[in-house]
């Protein structure tokens, strides 16, 4: 397989190492199977596909496959996806969705459809919100009995295919997690350009099953009875929003694409080998801050860098977790799980930090504050103190501190470069940025 010049060697599966975790019977690990499957038969070049989620048991989807990915806020899954394709219209952009988007999104859903966004829409149709306690969604058939309709559901379900068709979907299917041939229609529903969904039934066993006693054939007979057929149920081919709204604005995009600003690179560093760098600390420590600036320095000074924040849903507490990687060479996977250089920088940071202490051994790096000097880890344990070396900064300042240490001790790449990287950043934090810069080298001299 040939990609812009560059050869491809076929890929068996599309799928990484890390398990599913889904209830034993749940239909979201063979529908994720079979989305394997199809990608797997369309060849098509992993960097080039994004896989956007949402919340919810399916959202969790995203993370078991070698791509690129987006995960976000209930039911906007769509969204997200959207300005992805408007973004970078030759990427493959495929949804993973559970039923309660179809209803917290479903303007969302209706929009895409008459557009006809080119994006692909799995939705993982339990006909309950799995996660959460099994409530009832938009899907749950009429009579179904779930944690808020006790005595039977008294909605008629919302027939999520018949929604997307009346709106112009270019390409629509129903199905079930049962279904043998389910991988060659995702694989048709990718192929086709244009608006592609296909509603996929399955059984949620934690909840669903157990009080419905619903079974495989009860499953069928649903269908049957609220008269909602399965399949390919349309298929036509319209212009895509993407590429038409390009084509009629063509003379103020250019050459059909949206402006790139590249970062140049001024530098040259040392690094001869992918480093995998993780800074664990607490919301508003600047975390993802840090991360941002270290990746921008590395990309000033010639080198890849790919990166991925993790943080609470709450605002201003909780975790902040960033997953760095530096590479000479370009990164094909951007996640983390053996990290060459760790920072511990706040209780919080450091309950994140344990399954990556866990696997860290002599070759690797870890740099804590004094508050966490007894760390238990295999690898070399460096303790930050800013106080005991006369430094005063804030604990704003501590994370991009503990990186400009890091970079200095490891010879991650030139203190130059980090320094423009600051310059180039938020103006008001540029006094202030370069100061931590300051400290972490000091004490990274003593």
């Amino acid at each position: 397989m040939s990609t812009r010049g560059v050869t491809v060697t076929p890929l068996a599966t599309f799928r990484n190492e890390t398990p599913y975790p889904f209830c034993p019977g749940c239909g979201h690990g063979p529908i994720l199977d079979h989305l394997n499957a199809a990608l797997v038969k369309l060849q098509l070049d992993p960097r080039q596909v994004v896989i956007v989620s949402d919340i919810g048991c399916s959202g969790l989807s995203d993370q078991y496959f070698d791509t690129s990915a987006f995960h976000g806020l209930h039911g906007r899954s769509i969204t997200y996806a959207t300005g992805i394709k408007l973004a970078r219209p030759e990427l493959t952009v495929i949804v993973v969705m559970g039923d309660g988007g179809t209803g917290i999104g479903g303007a969302h859903l209706l929009s895409a459809a008459r557009r006809n966004i080119g994006i692909t829409v799995l939705v993982f149709n339990n006909m309950n919100f799995g996660m959460t306690g099994g409530q009832h969604s938009t899907t749950t058939p009429t009579g179904a009995f779930t944690a808020t309709t006790p005595d039977g559901n008294l909605e008629r379900p919302l027939d999520v295919c018949a929604t997307a068709s009346v709106n112009g979907a270019a390409f629509v299917c129903r199905a079930t997690s049962f279904d043998a041939d389910l991988s060659d229609r995702i694989a048709e529903g990718i192929r086709h350009p244009g608006f592609a969904i296909l509603d996929i039934w399955e059984p949620c066993t934690a909840y669903f099953v157990p009080r419905n006693r619903l079974t495989k054939k009860a499953l069928f007979d649903t269908l049957e009875q609220l008269r909602f057929p399965t399949g390919v149920l349309q298929r036509f081919e319209i212009r895509e929003y993407a590429a038409a709204y390009r084509a009629a604005h063509a003379a103020e995009l250019g050459a059909a694409t949206l402006p790139v600003r590249p970062i140049t690179p001024r530098f040259t560093a040392a690094l001869q080998r992918p480093t995998r760098f993780v800074i664990a600390g607490s919301a508003g420590g600047r975390v993802g801050s840090a991360a941002r600036l270290l990746a921008r320095a590395a990309i000033l000074s010639g080198l890849h860098a790919a990166l991925r924040n993790d943080y609470a849903v709450t605002v201003k507490t909780g975790h902040s977790t960033s997953e760095l990687i530096l590479s000479p060479a370009p990164i094909d996977y951007a996640g983390v799980t053996r990290p060459d250089v760790l920072l511990v920088l706040s209780a919080d940071g450091r309950k994140q930090a344990r399954k990556y202490l866990a696997v860290m051994d002599a070759n690797a790096d870890v740099l804590a504050l004094r508050d966490f000097a007894a760390l238990e880890t295999g690898a070399r344990l460096t303790v930050l103190d800013f106080a005991a070396a006369g430094l005063r900064i804030s604990a704003a300042q501590h994370a991009l501190a503990a990186v400009a240490m890091a970079a200095a001790r490891l010879g991650l790449l030139p203190a130059e470069a980090l320094d423009e990287a600051v310059r180039g950043g938020e103006p008001e934090h540029v006094a202030t940025n370069l100061k931590a810069l300051e400290a972490g080298r000091i004490l990274a001299s003593r």
